[in-house]
């Protein structure tokens, strides 16, 4: 296979990438004037007189190109909706996700989009916003939100991506083999995703978990990478059959060491994509058979609809699922051109594309302030 550029027409990387800086914050720009021929008829009371809402979205996780695209589709949808946005990842440090949530109270912040708040300081926190009047959507967060009023609750289909991911794996080992297990706890996602892991091996007895490793750190792939290169020493050809990875940041790192060690009867089943993780799963003799995934970018978009919703005074669900989808290497690889975040929906049915939560006064919004 030749060598192939992934990010030359890769725009949502561009500008995504520009948030991956340790404590990164990102101010949102003040929203366009507008285009006063557009009928704001069927739209919210709240938005008619001039939008000057200012949205907060604040991530604990970071590093990552999966967050950076979350980050991004959130500012894109928020700002095609005339909405201020500001965006800020701690990169994995509590200290720094706890202030910015702390600082943004104190500031004029209408809305916030919490991300991977895993711990109960987080529902705390939480409580203070809506008490002060803040409407609030969290993702993949602390299952105890669901306790505050008002406060929508959104994650990807966690048991469904590990589902398709490990129904692979079963499938094409017969359920028998030696497996590698890499998991983190203490992530709400990641609990879900280990629910259905331990149904599969009690449902598979002849799955054998004989390794398993997890950090989530912001070299969390480096980290992987050198685990699981220790692990191969370890084990000799023949007795690893499968890793099964819950996050791509584990994969990337499963993958490099795998394809250092010349150990291709080794066959990754991952979660999570992005154009890092595709371009690793198109390169020849690559170990990274199989993904399920959810588009970020979508993600984000969903979230900040539904905080719309919320600013409009509108009925919004207390959890919402995004649906799940499973990418293989075959079709990939057999694609006639490289296959990135913006190309993936080419050839996977309803990638990237979802009308969740957009109503018509959504509609009306982007047209008016369409640049």
């Amino acid at each position: 296979m030749k060598k192939r550029n992934f990010f030359k027409t890769v725009a949502v990387s561009a500008m995504a990438m520009s948030l991956l800086l340790t404590g990164c914050s990102s101010g949102g720009s003040e929203p366009a004037k507008g285009n006063e021929k557009v009928s704001f008829e069927n739209v919210p009371e709240v938005f008619k007189d001039g939008n000057d809402m200012k949205i907060k979205v604040i991530r604990k996780i970071g590093g990552d190109d999966h967050t950076a695209q979350f980050l991004a589709g959130a500012k894109s949808e928020g700002e095609a909706l005339g909405f201020k946005v500001d965006v800020f990842t701690a990169n994995g440090d509590t200290a720094k996700f706890h202030d910015a949530i702390a600082q943004g109270l104190q500031e004029d912040y209408d809305g916030f989009i919490i991300s991977h708040g895993d711990d109960a300081a987080t529902v705390d926190d939480v409580k203070k916003l809506t008490e002060a009047g803040k409407s609030v959507v969290t993702f993949d967060s602390n299952g105890d939100l669901m306790n505050v009023d008002g406060v929508t609750l959104t994650s990807q289909d966690d048991e469904a991506l590990a589902k398709l991911a490990l129904d692979q794996l079963v499938k094409e080992t017969n359920g028998e083999g030696n497996i590698v297990y890499l998991w983190v706890d203490g992530f709400p996602p990641m609990v879900r995703r280990n629910n259905v892991y331990k149904d599969v091996l009690e449902k598979n007895p002849g799955l054998k978990e004989i390794e398993r490793f997890g950090v989530a750190a912001a070299d969390t792939s480096v980290q992987t990478q050198n685990a699981v290169a220790a692990m191969l020493n370890k084990h000799k050809k023949g007795e690893i059959d499968a890793i099964f990875a819950t996050w791509d940041a584990f994969a990337i790192g499963a993958a490099r060491a795998i394809k250092e060690a010349g150990r291709d009867e080794i066959k990754i089943y991952g979660i999570d994509v992005s154009n890092a993780d595709l371009q690793l799963m198109q390169e020849e003799g690559s170990p990274w058979a199989y993904t399920a995934a959810v588009d970020p970018k979508l993600i984000g978009e969903v979230n900040m609809r539904i905080l719309a919703k919320k600013l409009a005074d509108e009925e919004t669900p207390q959890t919402y699922d995004l649906e799940a989808s499973l990418i293989d290497q075959k079709t990939l690889q057999s694609s006639d051109n490289p296959v990135n975040m913006q190309t993936l929906a080419d050839i996977i049915d309803g990638w990237g594309k979802s009308d969740a939560f957009e109503e018509d006064w959504m509609k009306t919004l982007k047209d008016h302030y369409k640049k």
